[in-house]
């Protein structure tokens, strides 16, 4: 039986705050459970979302959701992963709805609860801080931020011992949807066009599997002009500039009449708007970023048009993951090169290296 054990951790006590590096006491694994030495973890904007308390999870707690690390211990009732598996931490799905049962984790009925609320569904959590306060320790049940984190058997993602976790890291969010978006929700075809608004990393492994897909066209719109730059090397066709005023027309124009696909990496509903406006009748747009605003939309914008929010790629981690790691590992997601790593201790001098655009990927190493 692993006891409680005193770990390091980024707590988020106010949203207009610094995280603030502090001395935890986690409780162990109890059952379907397992604990895991963090040794990287991705920052990721739904991270940041926090602060404005987007998902209604209640301060002070610790985020981080896209750990990876070396397994510790594992509760009972845990298959399929023991001491010392090197793992990619995920989201987490309840197995049981009927879109686990069909095969459709990211859809899970109890998705919310299980990952965006950051506390047990009774309210309580494993860690307390130096004061004996509860702390939120179930961020996308992981909460790796921190040295140590507990996640669930059905959120841990086993990965060849050999394979760098800096880079796997980003994979268990971020990289899944961006990918997940191109490959697994619009299943986009050889030979079609393809517009991603927002050339982050989430864009940015849309189009890294854009290429993958074998589209003919890809358009890239980001207002860093860096990253349009990243996105023509990875295989954009063509870049837009996101401040321009015809974004839409520019987008249209380069795709002869409407982009086949179209995604919006965002979140900003301005831009999920324009990315609408540049799908083609008959087209579809994938909302792949969390929105931060309803949509505003024109009577006919969605006639003959298929838009649908995505959660998460649409992805079974324990396949889609594996999948992305053979493109990797073959030079076709060469994601290490937006990859840019600090310190956990320097974790809001990350925040505002993503924030402000500086840094596409940082990804924190705990000690």
């Amino acid at each position: 039986m692993v006891m409680d054990m005193e770990i390091t951790a980024a707590v988020l006590r106010d949203g207009d705050a610094p995280y603030s590096l502090e001395r935890i006491e986690l409780g162990g694994p109890g059952a379907g459970e397992v604990l895991v030495r963090i040794a990287a973890v991705g920052m990721c904007h739904s991270d940041a979302l926090l602060r404005s308390q987007a998902f209604g999870a209640k301060l002070p707690i610790i985020p981080g959701h896209e750990g990876a690390g070396i397994v510790e211990s594992v509760g009972a009732a845990v298959d399929g992963v023991k001491r010392g598996d090197h793992v990619v931490l995920t989201f987490d799905s309840c197995g049981l709805c009927r879109n686990c049962t069909e095969n459709r984790p990211a859809l899970c009925t109890a998705g919310r609860e299980r990952n965006m609320v950051g506390w047990k569904a009774d309210g309580s959590s494993t860690a307390t801080g130096t004061d004996g306060a509860p702390i939120g320790s179930r961020w996308f049940a992981q909460s790796s931020f921190a040295t140590h984190a507990i996640a669930t058997s059905r959120n841990v993602v086993v990965v060849d011992p050999k394979l760098p976790l800096h880079v796997l890291a980003p994979l268990g969010c971020g990289i899944q949807t961006g990918a997940g978006a191109v490959l697994n929700s619009l299943d986009v075809q050889p030979g079609s066009s393809l517009a991603v608004f927002g050339a982050g990393a989430v864009g940015l492994a849309a189009v890294l599997a854009a290429v993958v897909a074998g589209a003919e066209t890809i358009v890239a719109v980001d207002l860093h002009l860096e990253r349009r730059e990243l996105a023509v090397e990875f295989g954009a066709t063509h870049v837009v500039d996101g401040a321009a005023d015809d974004v839409a027309r520019q987008v249209r124009k380069l795709t002869n009449g409407g982009a086949d696909y179209a995604i919006d990496a965002t979140g900003v509903p301005r831009v999920a708007e324009t990315a609408i406006a540049s799908t083609r009748v008959g087209g579809a747009c994938a909302l792949a970023g969390v929105l931060t605003g309803p949509l505003s939309l024109k009577p006919m914008a969605l006639t003959g048009k298929s838009v649908t929010g995505v959660l998460e790629g649409d992805s079974v981690p324990q396949e889609f993951i594996p999948r992305l790691i053979d493109l990797w590992s073959a030079g076709r997601l060469p994601i290490e090169r937006f990859i840019e790593q600090f310190p956990l201790s320097a974790i809001n001098d990350a925040e505002e290296a993503s924030l402000s655009g500086r840094v596409v990927k940082p990804v924190l190493i705990p000690g």
